[in-house]
């Protein structure tokens, strides 16, 4: 509370994490911007015409919360080893539940899409199961799952891998757990050659490209030298405290976003809070990825049209006046006609 007074400072350290080089468009890149009255909308863009905000290009675009909160909530959201539910940011921030929830899942989406890169390995692979117990579902809910078996129905899985070296975690939500998703999970996330640890599944095996090593969990193998993946199921409990201990109900719907927040949150926790705010704070644009590829051509389609205009600005300058066009100077800042 004390680093962040005000709106003013919280906006000023937003801005510096988010423009380290300086002010520029988060629309096109262009550095020609200045100041403006919006009420919203504090800066202008000259080249694409159009108004931004530090919040544009970020997890917190379109939002009227102020920076304030949305500094407080990341850093309750980072400090928190099981998290914080949204009945909790509603009160320590005063908001109310549903923006305390919007805001939470927004933080949760900007870990997402950043393990472009293969683990080196050694590595540990392994899939949990997540969902509530049988005997607390009502009476509908058990009927339903009546005569379907028992263990892992009615729940939903979650595969993850473990780079043993870095201590870096990559996990996701998936559907079934037959050799095809299991194996392609590893093979895109895992440097082929390494070293690969997992249990005693079958649809583990048939992976040539990698040096495999299982541990039988069903004789009661847990560890057989080097062979385990200890790690990877420490992992596991840290999530599954946070379900039950914070959310106690979490919808398979936005599994895959509480994954992604506790994968981001265990890579960087050997850095300072400062330096994890700072990490959240910087991910990539995510609403041009949540909006769809659609407005990601727009996006493209307005730049282009940008380039272009910038690039025979000079020559339309030479050729076209306002007194031989008629029309005087163009909306777009150049002589001419539009």
């Amino acid at each position: 509370m004390d680093m962040f007074p005000d709106e003013e400072v919280a906006t000023e350290w937003f801005e510096a994490i988010i423009w380290p080089n300086g002010r520029h468009c988060p629309k096109c890149g262009s550095e020609r911007t200045r100041e403006a009255s919006h009420k919203y909308m504090p800066y202008w863009c000259t080249d694409y015409r159009s108004y931004f905000s530090v919040k544009t290009g970020t997890a917190m675009q379109a939002s009227k919360i102020p920076l304030r909160k949305w500094a407080i909530a990341i850093y309750l959201c980072l400090t928190s080893l099981k998290s914080v539910s949204s009945m909790k940011l509603q009160r320590d921030i005063g908001v109310s539940q549903p923006t305390a929830w919007l805001m939470l899942h927004r933080i949760r989406e900007a870990w997402a899409g950043d393990d472009d890169d293969q683990l080196d390995g050694p590595a540990e692979v392994d899939e949990t199961y997540i969902g509530g117990k049988r005997k607390n579902m009502s009476l509908s809910k058990r009927k339903e799952l009546a005569g379907t078996g028992r263990g892992v129905v009615g729940k939903t899985t979650v595969i993850g891998v473990k780079d043993r070296d870095s201590g870096e975690v990559r996990a996701e939500v998936i559907e079934n757990t037959d050799g095809e998703t299991l194996k392609g999970f590893v093979r895109e996330h895992v440097e082929p050659g390494a070293t690969l640890y997992t249990d005693e599944a079958r649809a583990y095996k048939g992976m040539p490209e990698f040096d495999h090593e299982a541990v039988n969990h069903s004789v009661g193998e847990y560890v057989d030298g080097m062979a385990h993946i200890n790690g990877i199921e420490s992992f596991w409990s840290i999530l599954k405290r946070a379900h039950k201990g914070t959310f106690h109900k979490i919808s398979p719907k936005h599994l895959d976003r509480y994954v992604h927040e506790f994968a981001g949150k265990h890579n960087i926790r050997d850095s300072g809070t400062l330096a994890q705010m700072r990490s959240t704070v910087g991910r990539p644009d995510l609403e041009a990825s949540r909006c769809g590829k659609g407005r990601d051509q727009r996006f493209r389609r307005r730049a282009l049209q940008v380039h272009l205009r910038v690039q025979l600005g000079a020559v339309r300058h030479q050729s076209i006046t306002p007194q031989t066009c008629g029309r005087g100077p163009s909306r777009a800042g150049i002589a001419g006609c539009d």
